[in-house]
């Protein structure tokens, strides 16, 4: 196995990494003061071939692998969170498209999002429905040559500055997964309304609101993926949404721990660095090794995704360690650099509250390792 990435794919790291340093990290502490998604940023990236990476070049994606795709994510997600998560959404609803939608769609819905000209927002959590996915209580019922879609969507992350969404309805509860469906419903259709923006306490800037559907009215030739809606939706989970949160909590890590070396090295306390106390050189050692584990998993559920190989355990393991792995390395972050760390001054703070959300979305920690077990439990049948 081959852990050194190829010439392509370090080209790619350079460009995100550089994108990253010159354009974003000089607004990422505005973004997330604001609250306020930057559509500049978003179109710069496109421009640089880093939104909808993994899209077909026919319908103006640049044909990616999976891998090179994480690594990108992980090199923007050390300057923003924010601005991070707009391109794993928007690669998360280019997937949906390119491997569930009839050619029409496609055409229709891939260029924009690619060129980051649109943005699409994926409706799945609900009030009473988030880890259980197969529960959604939002309704889809055939109506002649229309489905008309009621119910409630809650922290759809992009929803604020969306032009599209994927909205996840059943058409018969009791069906549970066997009757979810997914929907393209577009901005401006009759019945879908916006809840306003939610103050939330970290991943900031990316317009998270709820949805509300009231005899929403959307064409049959709206229905995406057929008839195996809930298997479709978990697929998706399964790779962009779950590897693209783990790249993200990789990079924060990274960050973290990136200031903390620096400021480790510069910071004197009983006439010399800090750096030279042992247990801030061991905080500083485990967070090495635990990023990388992490960023190693990632590529190993990435590389099997790219070679058609099952990757649904792979794809949990990455993104339960990664995401408990950020959680505490960027706590350790804090702790080296003290008194410091709890003003917005440095860049650790924001760190800080953008790293909870990663046991939280795209599955929960809790979740990733029911998952996980269920996968052992079918090795061994």
């Amino acid at each position: 196995m081959d852990f050194e990435l190829s010439e392509q794919q370090g080209a790619v790291r350079d460009l995100a990494r550089k994108f990253a340093q010159r354009d974003v990290a000089p607004r990422a502490q505005r973004i997330d003061d604001k609250a306020e998604f930057d559509w500049d940023l978003h179109r710069r990236a496109a421009e640089l071939g880093l939104v909808g990476m993994t899209a077909p070049e026919a319908y103006g994606g640049s044909g990616a692998d999976t891998v090179t795709w994480c690594v990108a994510i992980e090199e923007v997600a050390k300057a923003s969170s924010a601005v991070a998560n707009g391109l794993t959404l928007t690669e998360s609803m280019v997937h949906y498209f390119a491997t569930l939608g009839n050619e029409q769609q496609k055409r229709t819905y891939l260029p924009p999002l690619a060129s980051g000209k649109k943005i699409c927002a994926f409706g799945l959590t609900e009030p009473d429905a988030g880890s259980d996915a197969a529960s959604v209580s939002t309704t889809a019922r055939r109506d002649g040559e229309s489905f008309v879609l009621n119910g409630r969507k809650m922290f759809i992350s992009g929803a604020g500055v969306a032009d599209l969404f994927l909205i996840v309805a059943t058409v018969d509860k009791a069906q549970r997964s066997k009757g979810v469906r997914t929907f393209i419903v577009e901005k401006g259709t009759k019945g879908l309304t916006l809840g306003g923006k939610l103050d939330l306490m970290g991943m900031r800037g990316f317009a998270t609101e709820p949805v509300f559907l009231e005899d929403c009215r959307v064409p049959i030739s709206h229905q995406l993926g057929g008839e195996d809606g809930f298997r479709n939706v978990m697929r998706g989970l399964d790779g962009a949404g779950r590897l693209g949160a783990a790249s993200m909590a990789v990079g924060t890590a990274q960050a973290a721990m990136d200031a903390a070396l620096a400021h480790a090295r510069q910071r004197r306390q009983f006439g010399r660095p800090i750096f030279d106390f042992q247990a801030v050189q061991f905080m500083l050692a485990d967070m090495s090794a635990e990023i990388d584990a992490a960023r190693l998993l990632v590529w190993k559920a990435a590389s099997r995704r790219d070679a058609g190989l099952p990757f649904t355990k792979e794809s949990s393991h990455a993104k339960l360690f990664a995401a408990d792995m950020c959680v505490r390395n960027v706590s350790n972050a804090m702790q080296v650099f003290g008194g410091y760390s709890y003003s917005k001054e440095y860049p650790i703070e924001r760190h800080y509250r953008d790293a909870k959300v990663h046991q939280i979305w795209d599955g929960t920690s809790q979740i990733q390792r029911i998952i996980i077990a269920r996968q052992l439990a079918q090795e061994v049948s």
